[in-house]
């Protein structure tokens, strides 16, 4: 247990962050007085102390009632970040503080340094539009953000293969995602909304005509606009029939010029339910990216984690897809799945080896509150840090050895190890909606269940997230509302 007592500011939810970034599923508690503590676990004392123009960050930690460790950040108000903001250098200098003291009272490494946020890529980006040089973004990175070398130079390089495809901003563009939220099952590390396909069947007729009733409204709130690309994802799109997903195909085609559209994907993701049938109707349509997602190569990983599939079925799926004529297809991997070490990893990555895939999005556990996982996470082995980074570094490694390269990375609340999400891909193969997505520099427009339109307003690098509720009944009734919603994002 850790309690945490903030004098002179009130950045909890920083300050919570970073400790769960050290202490992964410790119980914190922010307490106001010394007399609640009892002695039992850690104290951790921060403040802030304003003088003049002198500001400074002290950090106290206690055990027993006896003080470990103090350190004093101090002229917060020098700190060198690219740009004038005092409260932006303020927050930064009570997590330097804080950081200071967690790293000597926690074995806990921690690569990506005061950074809690889900996209560090997008503080290189708003180094880059300040006209800021290379090396002295890393810098920034390295010393007033305490990221690790590998980190910052990994972000950096990311960082400018995107911006061919996001500059120059443009708030007539924008980006399409369509949520199909039906799955065969649900996976044990899953937290999406996601619906079982043969209990929630009697729906999916409705919801594709309302889905499709969304898409045509968008067409009219967005008249005047360009459309760039266009995700379908889930759930599983190709969980539902084929003659349903086509319907809402053709329905964005109808609604928006198929030659504007850029790039469009469609997650068939599990391989149960790939078949010629389907790839056909997909490759018929122009589908230019597809995903095939093991997570995993290992069959007795795959049947822990609830999948209905073995490891040559994905292999089947894949070669029916490239012999129908895709050149563009996904794989996802998990690292960190129950049992599984160094040893699967090289297994798996040994199988994907022979099929050569253009994009390997590689993600990190993230012990989701939503998941199966997350309730029954001590019936499971799950391996430390020190393994996860291993494994981490294998896919680097086969990364390098296939030719493919880091193009866009996210981080995510509760991943193992304190690491991070890679999607790498070969050169000319990068997802562009992936990027667009992730570093919130184009608008996005998403119509189902669960999805959350991304409304971007480039003049005040501003996002206004506009959500569609997570109920299937809610949104089957609700439609009209999830339309007037966007409406209003749009004019705030």
């Amino acid at each position: 247990m850790i309690y945490v007592k903030l004098i002179g500011h009130d950045f909890k939810y920083e300050i919570r962050e970073l400790i769960k970034a050290f202490f992964f599923g410790e119980e914190i508690i922010f307490i106001s007085s010394n007399k609640e503590y009892n002695g039992d676990g850690l104290l951790i004392e921060n403040s802030l102390n304003i003088k003049g123009n002198k500001i400074d960050s002290i950090t106290k930690i206690y055990k027993n009632h006896k003080l470990m460790f103090q350190y004093n950040e101090e002229d917060l108000q020098n700190i060198e970040i690219g740009q004038e903001d005092l409260k932006k250098k303020i927050r930064i200098g009570i997590k330097k503080s804080l950081y200071k003291g967690l790293i000597n009272v926690s074995e806990t490494r921690v690569p990506w340094g005061i950074l809690t946020g889900v996209r560090p890529i997008k503080i290189v980006h708003n180094l880059l539009d300040e006209k800021i040089e290379e090396k002295n973004i890393v810098e920034i990175l390295l010393n007033q953000y305490k990221i690790s070398n590998d980190k910052a130079n990994l972000i950096l390089n990311i960082c400018k293969k995107q911006r061919k495809y996001l500059y120059p901003l443009d708030e007539n563009r924008f980006s399409l995602y369509i949520s199909i939220p039906f799955c065969p099952s649900r996976c044990l590390y899953c937290s999406f909304p996601s619906l079982n396909i043969n209990k929630y069947y009697e729906y999916v007729d409705e919801y594709t005509d309302k889905l499709v009733y969304e898409i045509n409204s968008i067409k009219d709130i967005m008249k005047g606009k360009s459309i760039s690309t266009v995700y379908i994802g889930g759930g599983t799109p190709t969980a539902i029939p084929r003659e349903n997903l086509e319907k809402i195909i053709l329905s964005i085609y109808d609604n928006f010029s198929k030659e504007s559209i850029e790039e469009i994907t469609v997650e068939a993701g599990r391989p149960d339910t790939i078949n010629r049938e389907v790839l056909n109707m997909l490759n018929r349509n122009k589908i230019n990216r597809i995903s095939i997602n093991p997570q995993t190569m290992n069959d007795k990983t795959l049947k822990l984690i609830g999948r209905k599939h073995s490891s040559a079925d994905i292999i089947e799926s894949y070669y029916l897809a490239r012999e129908i004529g895709f050149d563009s297809i996904n794989m996802d991997l998990i690292i960190g799945l129950p049992g599984e070490g160094v040893e699967e990893i090289r297994n798996t990555l040994k199988k994907l080896e022979n099929l050569n895939p253009e994009n390997l999005t590689v993600h990190t556990l993230a012990v989701k509150r939503g998941s199966k996982f997350k309730k029954t996470m001590d019936k499971y082995s799950i391996k430390g840090q020190e393994i996860i980074e291993k494994m981490l570094k294998e896919t680097e490694i086969f990364s390098k050895n296939m030719e493919i390269y880091p193009y866009y990375l996210y981080r995510q609340k509760q991943i193992l190890g304190n690491l991070e999400n890679i999607g790498y891909a070969k050169e000319g193969k990068e997802c562009i909606y992936n990027i667009k997505m992730m570093e919130e520099k184009e608008t996005v427009m998403a119509a189902g269940m669960g999805a959350v339109s991304k409304i971007f307003f480039p003049k005040a690098d501003r996002i206004e997230r506009v959500p569609n509720v997570k109920s299937l009944k809610e949104y089957l009734n609700r439609t009209d509302e999830m339309i007037d919603r966007k409406i209003q994002g749009l004019n705030s």
